[in-house]
């Protein structure tokens, strides 16, 4: 294969950073290139400067052997590159073709053309393998879809190499199987592909080639032939993984902490019950909309209960809204961190303590040395990558976000914290941080629900795991009975029998 894109020495720094150090590689014209690392590699940047958001201090790039220097998005599209990102930009009340041309709508006579923007959209959906008419409104369509009508936007621009950036982050194994039919179309026809993901198993699946990236810095280029998973772990982390869960025997279960009993969400027809008890870590599996999320924020106070009572050390609790749970000692790490969890245009020391400001206050004044001196002891403790503390956590990686989120629930204090899918979206160095914050957080006496789609993950940490189906607890497995298949069966019980 012939070099489509060449990067040379391309360095990018901030200050305090460097996002980009030296950095050499090239793209063959029509592979699936995979660029993976931890969150913080240096993937984003790497993604921006081709597409025109950063500028490169240092080094050169060449784009079908001319020199390529985009000073804008705009730039990087009229060259041939175009960036499909995670969060779909559609707007859900137009149709297709209205969509993938809302900035280029043919026009006759100073009207819009429709018989030429649907004829047009037609050929791009046969391109992507979409089987939808281009009169059809976005909102009626599933996010697999609505992931290929942003890949014909692109193409609708000529685009030469498009860059997916986490695409099968929110998709089924279906759509993920109707996503790798597409790309594996789009090869045949000459496109290049630069592909993100943290999900490695897949890789295997889609990539030709594989670039791996730590600190900004490339540390291998590997055809997908010659590498394996551990191989490919080593390379990221710099260190071997072989058992990535790490299930502390040495941590003691003790006393119950937490007990629910008989709680009833106002839009279920089920109770439930079930306990938490010192240095435990409580699993939660489930279908996605089985209620798992539903039932933990209702004993957050994040959504409302219609009966049920909360006991935490014995005692009953009156939880009315998230602020009386916080009080109590209850904390909930959401799912959605960067809506629920942080204030991303505030500074990181803010954000980690802003859950306790009578910590950092003097007769109700701010105190910033205190605050600088208790917020850097967090970032210490939880190893979280930042050039200073005021730095916006809007800039930190997923993994050094989440960090944040948890580094808050410290502050505070607590004695049960909830975590809902604590690891989504970050890569697996980032993963094992995380494992090992909540392990400390065992050690101490904490009581630990989590939530998780990720069944490995699951029953690599947990003590025992609690299975919902449809709103409810339909088994309680101990770690000497895991069993995948069997988890699995439970989640349907409802589904099947209802």
């Amino acid at each position: 294969m012939t070099k489509i894109l060449s990067l040379k020495g391309i360095t990018v720094k901030f200050p305090g950073v460097t996002a980009l150090a030296n950095l050499d590689m090239d793209i063959r014209k029509g592979e699936v290139h995979v660029l993976i690392g931890e969150n913080g590699a240096g993937k984003s940047s790497l993604i921006k400067v081709l597409c025109g958001i950063y500028t490169h201090q240092e080094g050169t790039m060449e784009f079908e052997g001319r020199e390529y220097r985009p000073k804008s998005p705009h730039d990087a599209i009229q060259a041939g590159i175009r960036v499909v990102h995670q969060e779909l930009n559609l707007l859900p009340y137009l149709s297709i073709a209205e969509n993938i041309y809302f900035e280029r709508l043919p026009r006759k006579n100073g009207f819009v053309d429709f018989k030429k923007l649907y004829k047009d959209t037609e050929e791009l959906l046969k391109i992507v393998g979409l089987d939808a008419s281009p009169k059809t409104k976005v909102e009626l369509l599933g996010v697999a879809k609505m992931q290929l009508i942003e890949i014909a936007k692109a193409l609708s621009t000529d685009s030469k190499v498009l860059l997916l950036d986490e695409p099968t982050a929110s998709l089924t194994n279906t759509d993920i199987e109707l996503l790798f039919k597409t790309i594996r179309r789009l090869k045949k026809n000459g496109i290049t592909i630069i592909y993100i993901s943290h999900r490695l198993k897949e890789l295997f699946e889609i990539g030709d080639r594989i670039t791996v990236l730590k600190n900004g810095e490339k540390v291998g280029d590997k055809l997908i032939g010659d590498v394996d998973i551990p191989r490919l772990v080593q390379m990221m982390v710099g260190k071997s993984m072989a058992e990535e869960f790490l299930f502390r025997e040495d941590v003691k279960v003790g006393e119950e902490l937490l007990r629910v009993v008989d709680l009833k969400r106002r839009d279920s027809k089920y109770t439930n019950s079930f306990n938490v008890k010192r240095g435990e870590i409580v699993g939660v599996s489930g279908l996605v909309g089985s209620g798992r999320t539903e039932n933990m924020r209702a004993i957050f106070g994040a959504d409302k209960k219609e009966s049920g009572e909360i006991y935490l050390e014995g005692n009953k609790l009156r939880i009315r809204s998230p602020k009386d749970a916080v009080k109590a000692g209850i904390s909930l790490i959401t799912e959605d961190r960067k809506s629920q969890g942080l204030v991303l245009e505030m500074p990181c020391k803010v954000n980690m303590t802003l859950t306790d400001p009578k910590k950092i206050s003097t007769r109700g004044f701010l105190q910033k040395h205190k605050e600088d001196i208790m917020a850097q002891q967090l970032v210490d403790d939880l190893a979280v990558k930042t050039p200073n503390l005021n730095q916006l956590v809007r800039n930190f990686s997923g993994g050094n976000q989440q960090k944040v989120v948890i580094a808050k629930w410290l502050f505070c204090g607590g004695k049960v914290c909830i975590f809902d899918e604590p690891t989504r979206g970050i890569d697996v160095g980032a993963k094992y941080e995380i494992y090992q914050l909540m392990w400390k957080l065992a050690e101490e006496g904490q009581g630990l629900i989590m939530i998780s789609s990720d069944m490995p993950e699951l029953l690599g940490l947990c003590h025992r795991i609690l299975v919902f189906s449809d709103g409810e607890i339909v088994g309680e497995v101990q770690r000497k009975d895991f069993d995948q298949e069997e988890i699995l069966k439970l989640a349907f019980t409802n589904y099947v029998n209802g």
